[in-house]
């Protein structure tokens, strides 16, 4: 696929340069914020400043990656996130708030890079296996980039110092809005001359996409499988302050955790992508199924009596974590239409991110009290409970699912197809396919 789809090629390229430059910068900047403030708490921020501004940026990403062109929005953040990482070789002491501001700014920014280029994908793809195939890929990558710049990361700022770190960040903004500026075809389907001049309403536009997932239960359900993850997720801000409070690690030590995290989410997406074929009832139970086995892997995590142990756990969690992460955004490029897909996308974005950012400041607060061991425990448990009722919640719907699979199978058919996307979505003429999955 990506020997011969140029754009997606180069999409694909542009992500792996982003990521790599951003886990070089978390890698150094939670080692710099806890060597500066020695704070659970304030570690535990560092993520939430990654997190929290999505939420409140994703009404207006969500319409905007509906209404202009996905590929400007793109280049433009980008740039303007290359300079914010600039400002965190500011950061030292009595300026630690520098290293919120500045990553707080980078990840705003962000959140609009996620639902215009999510959304775009569809319109790359050339048919619907191309496009299960890339979603997989860069669903896989974003876990590969963790495992290989957490890796290389913390060496590089243990050898070049963690203002290299932040620099090759910057350059990595630029270079992935250079490679997205090449991009030749649209990364959005046509849109009304009127309605892209309509002035931006972010809570109106983001309320019409949450009424059309209402009405779709499937949407809905795959919307909520996110939320379900994130309940059990704060506890992953934790595993720097485990490194250094139980193990006695540095950056190294942080960066390998966080690779076998990496490569967990990495290969994640690839299995489940084999498993669940072209099911949804399937897609839906993998989703809670991986809520239960990330809950259970941390719970390893938290009476791993070794460094090597915890970071086997962690890469087992973080399998479940990334099958989830990935096909439940599979699920929601193919079934949201595409005039809609970016606020679908960044109502996802948000819901995940706004929950995220609750649990991760939760489990930090907790841990300056009772410790990373026994924080680890609470929030894998909160991810197992939180797995189990989903699966509880969504089971009439997966039985029906399946029922219209085999009756679709039986009939000598293939799986029924929601009418969403399509080649008329795609906005390529010379590509003809049928919908989406």
């Amino acid at each position: 696929m990506l020997r011969t789809n140029r754009d997606l090629r180069t999409l694909f390229i542009a992500q792996v340069v982003s990521y790599m430059g951003d886990w070089f910068c978390y890698v150094a900047l939670i080692g710099l914020v806890n060597d500066l403030t020695d704070s659970s708490l304030l570690v535990a921020l560092v993520f939430v400043s990654q997190a929290l501004p999505g939420f409140l940026v994703a009404p207006v990403a969500g319409a905007a990656a509906d209404r202009f062109d996905r590929r400007r929005i793109v280049v433009t953040v980008s740039c303007v996130q290359a300079v914010a990482a600039i400002v965190l070789l500011g950061v030292g002491p009595g300026r630690v708030w520098l290293a919120f501001l500045a990553q707080a700014t980078i990840a705003a920014f962000g959140a609009f890079v996620v639902p215009a280029s999510q959304a775009a994908v569809p319109n790359l793809a050339r048919d619907d296996d191309e496009l299960k195939k890339a979603t997989a890929l860069f669903g896989s990558t974003w876990g590969a980039m963790l495992a290989i710049g957490a890796a290389i990361g913390g060496a590089f700022a243990a050898v070049f110092g963690r203002d290299a770190a932040f620099v090759a960040d910057a350059t990595s903004f630029v270079l992935a809005a250079v490679l997205v500026f090449t991009i030749r075809r649209p990364m959005q389907a046509v849109r009304d001359t009127a309605e892209a001049r309509r002035p931006l309403r972010p809570l109106a536009d983001m309320k019409e996409g949450l009424h059309h997932a209402k009405e779709d239960p499937v949407l809905l359900a795959l919307l909520s499988s996110k939320a379900t993850f994130g309940l059990g997720a704060g506890t992953v801000s934790i595993l720097a302050v485990l490194v250094t409070d139980d193990f006695a690690g540095g950056d190294g030590a942080t960066g390998l955790m966080l690779a076998m995290r990496g490569i967990g989410v990495g290969l994640g997406p690839i299995i489940a992508a084999r498993l669940i074929g072209p099911s949804l009832s399937r897609l839906l139970r993998l989703c809670g199924l991986a809520g239960l086995v990330f809950g259970a892997c941390y719970l390893g995590v938290s009476v791993a009596p070794t460094l090597a142990i915890a970071a086997l756990f962690v890469l087992l969690a973080h399998l479940g974590g990334g099958a989830q992460w990935t096909m439940s955004t599979y699920g929601l490029q193919v079934r949201a239409p595409d005039e809609i897909r970016g606020r679908i996308l960044a109502a996802d974005f948000a819901f995940v991110t706004l929950i995220l950012s609750v649990t991760t400041t939760a489990a930090g607060g907790l841990a300056s009290i009772v410790g990373p061991r026994p924080t680890i425990a609470t929030f894998a448990l909160l991810g197992v409970l939180a797995g189990t009722t989903y699966l509880l919640l969504t089971r009439h719907l997966r039985r029906q699912l399946a029922q219209d699979e085999a009756a679709a199978a039986a009939a000598g058919g293939s799986v029924p197809e929601p009418e969403a996307g399509g080649p008329d979505a795609a906005g390529d003429p010379a590509v003809s396919r049928p919908g989406p999955p």
